[in-house]
């Protein structure tokens, strides 16, 4: 077997293996997964998550993405603990400690403070009668299956496990705190993740080009021509978005009495709109799919601004 095809099967055999385990995971996770979520959810304070080594980097990510979806958190290093960082450990608080074996020497310190100031311990190990698991309020067991390591040492299938256990938690919380895209907005401000949940109100214009019906199209170019969307738009008695003119309608109707006519006899009736709490990105793809650069933004049918797609191109989406 040629060198590349053995990388590929010892990718491929990494991949399966700890894809295997996430599936026993998934099929032994019991009650114990709600009393987690339940003793999370109800704490005044934060989620203080901590591990050691390969398991403090997981315990990094599972703090940073609980903080990011509405349950504050953050990671304290259990080495730091013993040198004055258990002060960053309130009794409001409550710890989230990763450790495979359950065993881990450096967070003996961690467990007898939650244990002596009544600090609820929520643990991820996979041995119940280790250390870990029994000073616990609730104990997340993982099932006990070999790494992916061909030396069965280095911690791989066993951090995928932690990882995999850690977003559960973040994601049932959140969904307990009915976290919600602009809550989401709020901690992401900034990327790609903060450009995708801007809403169309975020970015419309309330100075819109709108005619009543009977106006006369040469009142109607010179508005169209100041305002520079390429559109007006036509309200009707009750103040409802009825139509709407565009380029195109002139085009239509180029005559020696176009400037004559009234707004209604060139207008589009029924035109597309879109809601001012739609994302923005969904804007552009209803301005890409009828390929206009302009849309009026209607509520309860009346229009309340409008949006042209270089706003959206400004604000950094494509």
């Amino acid at each position: 077997m040629q060198t590349n095809d053995l990388d590929i099967k010892s990718g491929v055999d990494v991949i399966n293996a700890e894809a295997a385990a996430l599936k026993q995971l998934a099929e032994e996770l019991d009650h114990n997964f709600t009393d987690a979520v339940e003793l999370l959810v109800g704490i005044k304070g934060r989620t203080v998550v901590s591990g050691m080594g390969k398991s403090g980097h997981i315990a990094r990510k599972v703090a940073a993405t609980m903080a990011s979806t509405g349950s504050p958190a953050h990671f304290v290093h259990p080495g730091e603990c013993s040198h004055g960082d258990l002060g960053m450990i309130t009794t409001d608080d409550a710890i989230l400690a990763i450790s495979y074996s359950g065993n881990t020497a450096e967070l003996a310190d961690l467990i007898e403070y939650a244990r002596r100031y009544s600090v609820p311990l929520v643990s991820i190990t996979r041995d119940a009668g280790s250390t870990l698991a029994k000073a616990a309020n609730v104990s997340l067991l993982l099932p006990q299956v070999g790494e992916a390591c061909p030396l069965g040492l280095a911690p791989t299938t066993s951090t995928t496990m932690q990882l995999a256990m850690g977003d559960a938690l973040a994601v049932a919380l959140y969904k307990r705190r009915d976290f919600t895209a602009p809550d989401f907005k709020r901690f992401h401000p900034g990327g790609s993740l903060g450009q995708q949940l801007i809403h169309v109100r975020d970015l419309h214009h309330i100075d819109m080009p709108l005619v009543d019906p009977g106006d006369v199209m040469s009142d109607v170019l010179l508005l169209m021509t100041s305002k520079s969307f390429g559109c007006v738009g036509v309200v009707g008695a009750d103040d409802s978005l009825t139509g709407v003119i565009t380029d195109g309608d002139l085009r239509r109707h180029m005559s020696s009495d176009m400037l004559s006519m009234t707004a209604e006899e060139v207008m589009t009736a029924g035109p597309k709109s879109i809601g001012p709490d739609a994302l923005a990105a969904e804007a552009i793809g209803l301005m890409n799919q009828l390929q206009i650069t302009s849309l009026f933004v209607v509520e309860e049918d009346k229009p309340m601004g409008i949006l042209h797609l270089h706003d959206c191109l400004r604000a950094g989406l494509s």
